[in-house]
């Protein structure tokens, strides 16, 4: 079988291909699941780690990170595309995609046929405050109305961050406990908005050796390494979609309109954005994404990926 894991919510692509994975059983796991990046995938290098048979268990599962946003056009793709009509039943081949796809892409078409997709996009509205809702119950907690909102209003709909929140906020009302919009406050608030942001701050001002010190601050406070990486991400997004009003004296609700950002947020993006070109922040973007996958497949820890982007980003 073939799926196609797609869209900006990360959290929930995760999950989703958790799911899939767990159809492995652990102990052999690491026989039988492969991870590709595919911006630097040979087509040889596929069909072979899919055409492999997998060791004591039915199926093994090969995931291909990242390869409809990059690859071009060509006989690279084509031969892909042709090799998917017959791929062997002993591989689940699971394509993930973290951004935006061309969905007129050759290999997209196919799986809209043949495969299984699932499109992750941040959830809105009532299924996002339900979802906080269900979130915070799975945590043993309840969370009101107006904190739920107020949640919202500072760490908008990104999942992950939502989910490290509320995780947060669990841990600090404890089993059974309640989250009001005063927990928001003094955790959300403090430790999002002043902290964390703050490193970032030094980043785009390229503070090297403040931002290595903060760095080192954050994961003293226990702050997620990983969180950290996503965040940067989040942010380096924002930074690029505020760059091409930022010369348009545009008003910051105008720019938040058209970004989909809270205003405040814009004001800061508008701040931060003056010390990077636009190509130095695709350059940031990219580096980030590669960071993060090195992370994930173990060539790196989100520790020293961390560390590694501070010097880079302030050289």
């Amino acid at each position: 079988m073939i799926y196609l894991i797609y869209g900006p919510d990360e959290l929930a692509r995760s999950e989703a291909l958790t799911t899939l994975k767990q159809t492995i059983p652990p102990d052999l796991a690491d026989l039988n699941i492969s991870t590709l990046d595919g911006r630097k995938l040979k087509t040889e290098t596929l069909i072979s780690e899919c055409e492999a048979f997998p060791f004591i268990a039915e199926c093994r599962i090969v995931i291909v990170h990242n390869l409809l946003k990059h690859q071009k056009a060509g006989k690279e793709r084509d031969t892909i595309r042709d090799y998917l009509t017959r791929l062997p039943q002993t591989c689940d081949l699971i394509f993930v995609e973290s951004e935006t796809i061309d969905k007129r892409n050759a290999i997209f078409t196919y799986l809209k046929k043949a495969g299984k997709l699932q499109e992750c996009t941040p959830k809105e509205g009532n299924d996002l405050l339900c979802w906080i809702a269900e979130q915070s119950q799975q945590l043993g907690v309840t969370i009101e109305g107006s904190a739920t909102r107020h949640l919202i209003d500072y760490v908008g709909n990104e999942g992950r961050a939502l989910a490290n929140e509320l995780d947060k906020l669990a841990s600090y009302v404890g089993h059974g406990g309640h989250i009001t919009a005063d927990h928001i406050d003094l955790l959300v608030t403090d430790g999002q908005e002043q902290n964390l942001f703050a490193f970032i701050d030094q980043l785009s001002q390229r503070r090297r050796d403040t931002a290595y010190g903060s760095l080192r601050h954050l994961f003293a406070d226990g702050q997620a390494p990983t969180y950290i990486l996503f965040m940067i991400a989040r942010q380096v997004r924002i930074l690029l979609g505020v760059k091409e009003f930022a010369n348009q004296r545009m008003r910051v609700d105008d720019i938040a309109a058209q970004t989909g950002q809270r205003p405040f947020v814009v004001r800061k993006a508008l701040e931060q954005v003056r010390s990077f070109s636009h190509a130095e922040l695709v350059t940031f973007h990219d580096r980030v994404l590669e960071l993060d996958h090195a992370t994930k497949t173990g060539r790196i820890t989100p520790e020293t990926a961390l560390e590694v982007l501070v010097v880079e980003m302030c050289h």
